[in-house]
């Protein structure tokens, strides 16, 4: 019995469902970010190897070149203002709010020369995805050991200092989409006051105009992308902590909420909109 037939009208299905339902393009769009992150990780790994031969900071350009791309198989956009604020070739500390899965491409947009993220340690085993991840140097904490995830915090810190690095942490701790930012986490305050360097604040415009799993929408959009100035830890002490958290949680909500509400690519407004700050 040949195949063929069978295999040409379900996919011609497949083609009449993504155009019929928000639901079944919503699935498809993510079943197909998920394929490009694999099969990416899986030919950058390969590149990594051959170019440098095992872990290292230096990988990063290379996965970079290749998620930069996905942007334009999803009709996205990015405005960023002050990028010019990462490029310091000094130790520092990142630190951006934290939305969704498609938030890699917007870390990607603006990853700055030398620079690493701390990821939960979850995804290292991912298969192809966690191998590129280990190869291009970034830190896994385990969450559930505090232990054991301040121990990988020391040792990030040493790193730093030591190689001139720069970490990227998302202080929310955890993908929020509420239209606003969450409560931050102590560790990126505690890892820059340890060291001594300044954190940079990035902040990126709510993605709720384009994408929204509870509504099944992904759409073109643009995502505004602002680097707030970095902020001095010199002379701080633990003790600081709390108020360094507050001064960055500040100055990154008052960001988010004001380029949230910037009318976006496909005409809808991003934002809270009708979900208001609590």
């Amino acid at each position: 019995m040949e195949l063929w037939p069978w295999l040409t009208a379900a996919l011609l299905l497949l083609l009449l469902l993504v155009q019929l339902s928000r639901s079944a393009r919503f699935y498809a769009k993510i079943t197909l970010y998920c394929a490009l992150c694999v099969s990416a990780s899986t030919v950058a790994a390969v590149v990594c190897l051959l170019r440098h031969h095992g872990r290292t900071v230096e990988n990063m350009r290379i996965i970079k070149w290749f998620v930069v791309k996905f942007k334009y198989v999803f009709g996205l956009r990015f405005e960023i203002k002050g990028l010019q604020k990462l490029e310091v070739d000094h130790p520092c500390v990142i630190i951006s709010n934290h939305q969704s899965i498609l938030d890699m491409m917007g870390l990607m947009e603006a990853l700055p020369e030398r620079c690493v993220q701390i990821a939960k340690r979850e995804l290292i085993f991912l298969g192809p995805v966690g191998l590129i991840m280990y190869l291009g140097g970034i830190f896994f904490i385990n969450r559930q050991h505090s232990r054991t995830a301040m121990t990988v915090m020391a040792d990030v810190g040493e790193r730093m200092v030591r190689d001139n690095l720069k970490v990227w942490i998302y202080p929310e701790g955890t993908r929020n989409d509420n239209g606003d930012l969450l409560p931050f986490k102590k560790g990126a305050f505690y890892l820059a006051i340890q060291t001594q360097v300044p954190i940079i604040p990035v902040i990126y415009s709510s993605f709720s105009s384009f994408y929204n799993p509870k509504t099944k929408l992904f759409t073109s959009g643009t995502i505004k992308v602002e680097v707030l100035d970095a902020v001095p830890t010199r002379g701080l002490t633990v003790a600081d902590v709390p108020k360094l958290m507050d001064t960055c949680h500040q100055a990154m909500r008052t960001t988010f909420l004001r380029v949230s509400k910037t009318p976006q690519e496909n005409g809808a407004t991003a934002g809270p909109g009708s979900q208001p700050a609590q």
